[in-house]
């Protein structure tokens, strides 16, 4: 057993890439990605369509908005510095791959109960140095940063799920049930940083608590 593991517990909560290695062996991994590429597979998938998460790059260009996707239909290819690049790298280790948001957190939580026993939440967190303002594209990031969408988006999905949850998850369960969710999430620097850059419709749809039936699941590279 590794110093930072949290095997013995069904219920478990790690961040970024380096989460996603820490819990292998889970049955189920479940990305949150908030603002904003989960949101927009929620989005899509919802509607009919799928998901292609696809590895990103400072050369991918922008990435497509949640309020842009609203009513996509087919195959949607979806470039993003966390989500997309966490639901690859989760599909490596064998375990079923979901995608979770505000707005599906209870059908994804009653997914992952079905497909596993062990369930790893993977919050994406933002990267400090990531420009995505209107005046350019997506460049070069650099470390992780811990964020307020993510840690609340993945305490939705633990709230819903029942099982012997690690103190990491009880603990984002917590800030979930105990937080004005709508409110955090706007006035969070990455709501205040997508407001300020006129994506405000993005941020609003992110915050719709419970408003999906979805539970998207990578299957073959593609979320449906």
């Amino acid at each position: 057993m590794g110093v930072f593991s949290q095997e013995g517990y069904q219920l478990r909560l790690e961040w970024g890439p380096e989460g996603v290695e820490a819990l292998r062996g889970c049955d189920v991994l479940v990305v949150v990605d908030v603002l904003s590429f989960t949101t927009s597979v929620d989005l899509v998938v919802s509607g009919g369509g799928r998901v292609r998460p696809s590895r990103w790059g400072p050369a991918s260009g922008r990435t497509p908005r949640p309020a842009s996707l609203v009513g996509a239909t087919g195959v949607v290819d979806l470039p993003s510095p966390n989500g997309s690049n966490l639901c690859e790298l989760a599909a490596r280790t064998g375990a079923h791959v979901l995608a979770a948001c505000l707005r599906n957190a209870e059908a994804v939580a009653r997914r992952a109960q079905e497909l596993g026993e062990t369930i790893g939440l993977v919050p994406g967190g933002e990267r400090w140095g990531l420009d995505m303002s209107t005046r350019g594209g997506p460049r070069e990031f650099g470390p992780l940063r811990p964020c307020v969408e993510d840690y609340l988006g993945a305490g939705a999905v633990l709230a819903a799920l029942t099982g012997k949850a690690s103190p990491e998850a009880r603990l984002a369960v917590t800030a979930f049930r105990g937080t004005d969710v709508a409110a955090a999430v706007r006035e969070c620097g990455s709501g205040r940083e997508l407001i300020g850059n006129g994506h405000a419709a993005d941020v609003e749809l992110a915050v719709e608590l419970g408003v999906s039936d979805t539970a998207p699941v990578l299957v073959g590279g593609v979320l449906r």
